[in-house]
């Protein structure tokens, strides 16, 4: 809003004979005064002021028109020079950069004698070609993560830039240092986001930033740490067959993994099938996936197991494919029974 000072003489001295605020500058008085004032039809003055917070600033127009006089100043330095009495209205728009942060407009208003009328407002330049200035990176951002639900909420303070097209969220892993972008490649207009990261009890970096209608982006705000619920099962583990310790007789599976898939689990399990009623009977378990079936002699025969992995968050893998194994045949026949010695022709056989 616009601080407005009426004063009865067109050269803003003494006490003001009202101080009001105006939503935008744009008054045609024509050949009378200003509405809720009494002031004299001819040579008046209005003075109006605004501070207010450019963000990052950049390239802006100024633009004024008026019968009679208008000057226009930026932190009190005169940027628009249009002060004499005209009997038709009067327009001049520059182009200026305005700093980053806090600056004061100022527009001084005359009316002397005949028609009066008064206009000013000011713009950035949003074109591509001629605003190279990036927003400021938001601030006052906060996170706030839901494990049951997996859902990340972001908030953050709005820009102050007058160019602001919106905000694009990016999200990383806490060991990777490549973003990727988390919304829509089009920004949006609102201080909050939702995001549901990948639920692998990882550690995720979020950051906002602004853009602003040239297409600029700001820096990366402040990097807001969550480590996600794992709620992600490990791979299957496969079943290969292997040696019990001091060739003991008996079958000897194998649960194995890649080494990554390893690292994430905790705890095994294999069950062996039944090959006339198709039930499966946990025959192992444990923290190491090598084990030795003692109900299964390696005795040559076709067995049949399957296996899964339990990670460190209590998340079960699938089970593995069934897979048919042969056992390695150490079991000696049976003593041979029935053995005679018969004399022919006075030779032992």
């Amino acid at each position: 809003m616009w601080k407005a000072e009426y004063f009865a003489n067109p050269t803003f001295t003494g006490t003001p004979r009202l101080t009001a605020c105006d939503g935008a500058i744009a008054e045609n008085y024509g050949y009378g005064d200003p509405a809720g004032v009494t002031l004299p039809r001819d040579n008046f003055s209005v003075r109006w002021s605004v501070t207010r917070d450019f963000g990052s600033g950049g390239p802006f127009s100024f633009a004024a028109e008026a019968q009679d006089g208008i000057r226009v100043s930026l932190d009190g330095v005169r940027r628009i020079d249009l002060w004499r009495n005209v009997s038709t209205t009067q327009k001049k728009t520059v182009d200026l950069t305005v700093p980053s942060g806090r600056h004061t407009i100022t527009v001084y208003y005359a009316a002397w004698t005949g028609a009066a009328n008064v206009k000013f407002g000011y713009a950035p330049r949003t074109s591509a070609a001629v605003d190279k200035v990036r927003p400021l990176a938001p601030t006052g951002a906060t996170v706030a993560y839901d494990k049951a639900l997996d859902r990340v909420t972001l908030r953050w303070a709005a820009n102050k830039e007058m160019d602001l097209a919106g905000y694009r969220v990016y999200r990383r892993p806490s060991t990777s240092t490549a973003w990727a972008r988390s919304s829509a490649a089009t920004p949006f207009t609102g201080t909050s986001f939702v995001n549901h990261p990948p639920a692998t009890g990882q550690r995720f970096l979020y950051e906002v930033r602004a853009v602003d209608r040239a297409g600029n982006e700001s820096p990366g705000g402040s990097d807001l740490a969550v480590a996600s619920v794992d709620k992600t099962p490990p791979l299957a583990p496969s079943v290969m067959l292997d040696a019990c310790p001091d060739n003991l007789p008996y079958a000897a599976p194998e649960l194995v993994t890649t080494a990554a898939n390893s690292a994430d689990i905790a705890w095994y399990e294999a069950q062996r099938q039944n090959p006339v009623t198709g039930a499966w009977t946990t025959v192992h378990s444990g923290a190491k996936g090598a084990f030795c079936d003692t109900g299964q002699p390696a005795d040559g025969s076709k067995v049949t197991y399957r296996g899964r992995g339990r990670d460190a968050a209590g998340n079960w893998s699938a089970y593995s494919p069934a897979t048919a194994l042969t056992t390695s045949d150490l079991t000696p026949p049976a003593p041979v029974t029935g053995a005679r010695v018969d004399y022919r022709a006075g030779v032992p056989t």
